[in-house]
């Protein structure tokens, strides 16, 4: 029997950060100062998650993945290719930089990865908000002269944002994440954050972050889509559906089950509210696990629970 994988978190100090992950969730880190980012599923060469639980304790995804790549992501999936989501916690108490991930037509070029990202607020505060694409109108020349004149903030679309929604970024759509969210952000396998702005703020050494103005302003030019698409709203059923990855929300009463089949896909499966109980214990908010493609299982609301199940990112 193949076993679900429950990873151990990778926490990231930000200078934007909080301390909600440990207040709301429950997590315990040896850390000081604010914890911006839980790194809850990666496989990269310079982060690694470890298994958490069952008989492949204390192995790496990337180990498991080139010793079991058929069993882990299904029939054809190369030994040696990454796994292609990161899934992680954002705790962002104060604003994030003005920034924008390469589209894949530029990442060659400026030498990053392309990001194409989805945000499921998970708790929000009152007039939280999120700077997502420039507002209608707006063109790239515009918004670089904004930059130097110190008003690139008007030229942003603010979108107010509240539990329960989710929204769809892709590479190349300037955006930043407004105090006051904790979010649950899964995207493409890949770490490149191009910064045009950050509200002149320090980092945490006491020095300015670095900023990256021409890759930027590459990056938005080379851009297909200049807007988002609308927030989904927290009645439905797929939060997003693009070429990296699909992922679709599941409401469960008390008692009500969630069942997966042995070799259709890998599954990403993120408990945003309540309990479930699964093959090997229990899931909580927060948790966050890998159901490999040989795996059937079965899951069972303990109490009301909504979940996000992340799918379709193995080329199927």
């Amino acid at each position: 029997m193949t076993p679900l994988l429950p990873f151990k978190p990778l926490y990231q100090q930000r200078v934007w950060g909080g301390h909600l992950l440990e207040s709301w969730l429950g997590r315990r880190h040896t850390l000081a100062g604010p914890i911006g980012e839980s790194w809850e599923i990666v496989d990269r060469p310079e982060a690694q998650s470890v298994v958490a639980g069952g008989p492949w304790t204390g192995k790496t995804l990337r180990e498991l993945i080139a010793a079991q790549p058929k069993a882990i992501m299904g029939p054809g999936w190369p030994a040696g290719k990454p796994f292609p989501i990161l899934v992680k916690w954002l705790d962002c108490r104060e604003r994030l930089s003005l920034q924008v991930h390469p589209p894949a037509s530029v990442t060659e070029k400026l030498g990053g990865e392309p990001k194409t990202e989805n945000w499921y607020f998970a708790r929000a505060d009152n007039g939280a908000a999120v700077f997502a694409g420039l507002r209608e109108g707006v063109t790239p020349d515009e918004f670089e002269k904004a930059l130097a004149d110190g008003t690139a903030e008007q030229c942003m679309r603010r979108l107010p944002v509240r539990p329960g929604e989710s929204l769809l970024i892709h590479s190349g759509i300037m955006h930043a994440i407004d105090a006051g969210n904790v979010i649950l952000e899964i995207q493409q396998n890949s770490d490149t954050t191009y910064r045009v702005y950050d509200w002149g703020r320090a980092g945490l050494d006491g020095k300015p972050r670095a900023l990256h103005v021409r890759e930027s302003m590459e990056s938005l030019r080379a851009s297909t889509a200049l807007a988002v698409p609308e927030l989904a709203a927290d009645t439905a059923e797929v939060l997003a559906d693009c070429a990296e990855f699909r992922i679709r929300r599941e409401v469960l009463g008390v008692g009500a089950t969630l069942k997966f089949a042995a070799g259709e896909q890998p599954r990403i499966v993120s408990v945003v509210a309540g309990r479930l109980a699964g093959p090997d214990g229990e899931l909580r908010t927060g948790d966050n696990v890998l159901l490999p493609c040989a795996g059937e299982f079965r899951f069972t609301a303990e109490e009301a629970a909504t979940a996000l199940v992340t799918e379709n990112f193995n080329g199927r």
